[in-house]
């Protein structure tokens, strides 16, 4: 039986907002009935985040799209009362655009913002993966197809030929925050986590570039280390929120340098300067 998902990879994302002007062009003011009413203006029933980290010069920057993540526990149909959502038999959870009309709680109800509130309708809405094209053959919703980069990949997460159960079972995927207990059939790749960047300078005067200084990072027992490139940059990344590291930089014929900080924000140290030893 068909059930189907969606992986969305950040680091594709350019954030052209394609995902979001297709998904518009889809539902914006075409009933598509027993799916979805009409769209109406100012919804985005796929958001496109964007997520900025760091400080200048160390800056990096992700577009993390955001459509209704299909959940399979959903806190919205546990809001919804008198039938006004289902889940189908492929996976898609649908409101009822008919018995839905004044239950406001649904949209509260959803802890990814992924649900919106119609005023004039008085009705809750939400992306549908497009169910009205599937069911007439579709392979993909619009969004899906509007990707210039191949950031979304859709398909039956039952088929193990299938482009998206093959990249679930060959790349690490994650769920979306606030992780749920069960895996929702939209997951992700290369979601921002914290990093550490900054720059060393040989301190002998000749303000030189430290290329080749060893930087490590610790973390309890664990230690990273990698070497500054030809501008004495150095970057740490993947680094887990909200932990205690321990950073050192050590170079021949100079001092050790130390820094203890917690990743509770993602710092640009900035220059560090290391001095001759003695």
């Amino acid at each position: 039986m068909t059930r189907y998902g969606m992986v969305i990879d950040v680091d594709r994302c350019t954030g052209c907002f394609n995902c979001f002007l297709a998904c518009r062009d889809e539902h914006a003011g075409n009933d598509h009935r027993p799916v979805s009413a009409a769209q109406p203006a100012g919804h985005s029933w796929i958001k496109v985040q964007e997520l900025e980290r760091g400080s200048f010069p160390k800056v990096k920057v992700s577009y993390v799209p955001v459509p209704c993540l299909q959940c399979t526990d959903a806190p919205c149909m546990r809001a919804a009362t008198g039938g006004a959502m289902a889940r189908r038999a492929d996976g898609i959870v649908i409101i009822d655009p008919d018995k839905a009309i004044g239950q406001r709680d649904i949209v509260s109800a959803c802890p990814y913002g992924a649900v919106f509130w119609n005023d004039v309708e008085n009705l809750p809405q939400k992306c549908t993966f497009c169910a009205h094209l599937l069911d007439d053959g579709w392979t993909e919703p619009r969004c899906v197809e509007a990707c210039p980069v191949q950031a979304l990949v859709f398909g039956d997460l039952e088929d193990p030929t299938s482009d998206v159960a093959r990249l679930i079972a060959q790349k690490p995927v994650e769920a979306l925050a606030p992780v749920p207990a069960e895996p929702p059939p939209v997951r992700y790749l290369g979601l921002p986590t914290r990093f550490v960047a900054g720059e060393i300078v040989l301190g002998d005067g000749s303000e030189e570039c430290a290329e080749g200084v060893s930087v490590s990072l610790r973390k309890g027992q664990q230690t990273f280390t990698i070497s500054t490139d030809n501008y004495g940059d150095f970057e740490f990344l993947g680094l887990e929120a909200d932990t205690e590291y321990v950073l050192s930089i050590e170079h021949a014929g100079y001092e050790r340098f130390e820094l203890h900080w917690n990743s509770s924000a993602d710092p640009n140290i900035g220059t560090i300067v290391i001095e001759r030893a003695g």
